[in-house]
């Protein structure tokens, strides 16, 4: 690990840092919330800006109702966030007031950036909060989540955000101290690795599935998050952090943690966006020659390729673009309903408006707004 390269500031000056439950819960979680408070207030001193997503919730509330096993049901883990949520989000505050910085509280849902207008209504929020000096605290709205507007994990929101805000590293503190080449917990031999330059089939099989007693993701979920940064030419540095100054010393390139390389981006903007989407909602099965039309000429998909719409979803939301073997083409917006598109499929465009009684556009989904997942192999 030694000769990694430091991160300055003036090359990596927005950063989001993700703090797991299994760092903030337990005896010492409050000396580690307070010594990463001190390290947040240090990069802040030297001029980058900082997003912090913090898990915790659930765990906060778990210690306040003196309950030794997280609830099953997930009404009970709701009810379990509402109670840790507000005590979680003080005891930040408290913690950055001893250098002087406000904080700023914003639960998100998978719905919220499936939305295009919400997506960008985050980020303004966001921008806003940087330019007052504010140090943004994200987390799950875990007190409302169904299965359908969940992220999965904090991980994964954390990816998210950090191709929101243009971010120039993401940090994941965890209580792993790195990636090994074999589950340390039951191969004392594991070794470390210290750099990872793609996030691959191979690096994804050494992780396992396993999450902590507190936590909802393991060490897949943090490669899976270190690829969709990727994806965005994102750097990732996985970091243990429990460790008081382990920010400080990978950035300054010593030997402390994973650095995942970023890579170059391979989308932005809109198709970044839909390359991430957390949950498209609905799939559109296309024929054989739209599938090639989309793969390789950069066409726009009309109606008469549509050969099956599955799901519910409305006008601008996000689906699946499905060949007839099941096999993934892209991701777009639609420019019409799942009703809609059941009755024009397999339809010419000059029939849509007889069929409907009005045309919003002749293309189902236009390439603007199409995302294609080979691209991104």
């Amino acid at each position: 690990m030694h000769g990694r390269l430091p991160l300055t500031a003036q090359t990596h000056r927005r950063l989001v840092i993700k703090v797991g439950s299994a760092v903030l819960s337990g005896p010492q979680g409050r000396q580690h919330q307070l010594a990463i408070a001190a390290q947040v207030a240090a990069l802040r001193a030297e001029g980058r800006e900082v997003v912090l997503v913090s898990s915790g919730a659930q765990a906060t509330g778990m210690q306040k109702l003196g309950l030794t096993e997280k609830p099953k049901s997930l009404p009970s883990k709701r009810a379990l966030a509402a109670v840790g949520q507000p005590t979680l989000m003080l005891l930040w505050e408290q913690a950055f007031s001893w250098y002087d910085l406000k904080v700023a509280q914003i639960l998100l849902t998978a719905e919220d950036l499936a939305h295009r207008h919400r997506y960008l209504n985050a980020r303004q929020t966001l921008e806003t909060l940087l330019a007052w000096g504010i140090v943004p605290i994200i987390n799950e709205n875990d007190t409302v989540m169904v299965e359908e507007i969940k992220f999965g994990d904090n991980d994964q929101l954390s990816a998210l955000i950090a191709s929101l805000v243009g971010a120039d590293l993401l940090i994941l503190l965890s209580d792993i101290e790195a990636l090994y080449d074999a589950d340390p917990r039951t191969h004392p031999e594991a070794q470390p690795i210290p750099y990872v330059e793609r996030v691959d089939a191979e690096v994804l099989r050494m992780a396992g599935d396993s999450p902590n007693q507190v936590g909802t993701g393991g060490m897949k979920s943090k490669l899976l998050a270190a690829e969709k940064a990727q994806a965005a030419g994102i750097p990732t540095l996985l970091l243990p952090g429990t460790r008081p100054q382990s920010i400080a010393e990978a950035l300054r390139g010593e030997p402390v943690g994973t650095l995942f390389a970023g890579g170059q981006r391979r989308y932005s903007g809109r198709k970044l966006w839909l390359y991430q989407l957390p949950k498209p909602q609905g799939e559109l099965v296309v024929d054989a020659g739209a599938a090639r039309a989309l793969r390789q000429g950069g066409a726009s998909l009309l109606p008469a390729g549509i050969l099956e719409v599955r799901g519910q979803f409305g006008v601008g939301e996000a689906v699946k673009c499905l060949d007839e073997q099941g096999n993934l083409i892209g991701v777009g917006l639609v420019n019409y309903s799942a009703a809609e598109l059941s009755r024009i499929k397999r339809r010419k465009t000059r029939d849509i408006e007889a069929i409907l009684g009005y045309k919003n556009t002749d293309e189902a989904i236009h390439r603007d707004y199409f995302a294609l997942a080979s691209e991104l192999e």
